[in-house]
């Protein structure tokens, strides 16, 4: 038996989750997409796929008659609204996967900690930059006795980046730096955006760098590429560009970081690239693919335990 679920957000990161529920999942059954803009693509789709459609917003949809049957709810609004979301939801006892940055349920990377959170009323898909680098900064953390620093550059193509992602850019920094030391491990994190206005248009790139200490090159080595293979499970085109760097700093020449000092230890660089699956939007949209793919294998992760809504 599928799980009913709906979507609130009928812009590209919402109408790509829409189509890879109905391509792919057999744990989840979309009935309702929500958005505020009827002749948006998103609800356009929808309607051609025979998906009940609201352009109201979440009030409107609590007025219909299929919202009691709704188990899961997916937020790909903006982190502005997604509070109110958050509210109602809550009320109504319905589960919610958060694409937003808003961040008021726990952070969730699904290979890192869902586990932990599948009892949680409301949980958080990070950012896109997040589920792309805090799986590497945790596969160094799992093999190092501290990592002190962390620091991302995620780089997507401008194309991929609608007015939401937009709109998000300050919680997008704040999320994924906070995502780097809560779910990743690092004791201090940094996380940069750059929307790239090149074309064609790039594919996304992400850069980590980390400074470990008590770790062997090889140990890093092994620990990432096991967690990509891990990735790869729910987004094929997550990939290494190549081998991890490393620099060592000693006592003679120390690290500085600033605001933090100066530290001897391993600094590691991952180079990523991440390749969307195509189902409703360009390849080179891996920042979307990566997120919607997250809260994919989250939802249908609790759909299939029969634990959604559990907890406060």
């Amino acid at each position: 038996m599928t799980t009913k679920c709906a979507i609130l957000g009928s812009g590209n990161i919402g109408t790509d989750l829409m189509m890879k529920i109905v391509k792919t999942s057999d744990e989840l059954e979309l009935v309702l997409m929500v958005g505020i803009e009827a002749d948006s693509e998103g609800l356009r789709c929808a309607r051609g796929l025979g998906i009940t459609t609201c352009e109201a917003g979440i009030d409107g949809a609590r007025e219909l008659a299929n919202w009691s049957d709704m188990r899961i709810v997916f937020d790909a609004t903006s982190a502005g609204a997604h509070s109110h979301h958050d509210a109602l939801c809550r009320a109504d006892n319905k589960q919610l996967v958060d694409l937003t940055p808003a961040a008021i349920g726990p952070y969730c990377v699904p290979v890192v900690n869902l586990s932990e959170h599948l009892g949680t009323g409301n949980v958080n898909m990070v950012s896109c930059g997040g589920q792309a680098t805090i799986p590497m900064v945790h596969a160094v953390r799992r093999v190092s006795e501290r990592v002190p620093y962390a620091e991302i550059v995620a780089s997507v193509a401008s194309k991929s980046a609608g007015p939401g992602t937009r709109a998000n850019i300050d919680e997008f920094t704040e999320t994924t730096a906070k995502g780097l030391e809560v779910v990743g491990g690092a004791e201090r994190g940094k996380a940069i955006i750059v929307l790239n206005p090149a074309e064609p248009p790039m594919i996304m790139r992400d850069t980590v760098y980390t400074l470990s200490i008590g770790a062997e090159q090889d140990d890093i080595s092994r620990s990432v590429e096991d967690m990509v293979r891990e990735v790869q499970q729910y987004v094929p085109g997550y990939r290494l560009k190549q081998t991890v760097q490393f620099e060592r700093f000693g006592s003679n020449d120390p690290l500085r970081i600033p605001g933090m000092g100066e530290y001897e230890g391993l600094k590691s660089t991952i180079f990523l690239e991440v390749e969307g699956a195509g189902h409703s939007l360009p390849k080179y949209a891996g920042n979307l693919d990566i997120m919607t793919s997250a809260a994919l294998a989250t939802g249908s992760r609790i759909a299939e335990l029969g634990q959604a809504r559990i907890g406060p």
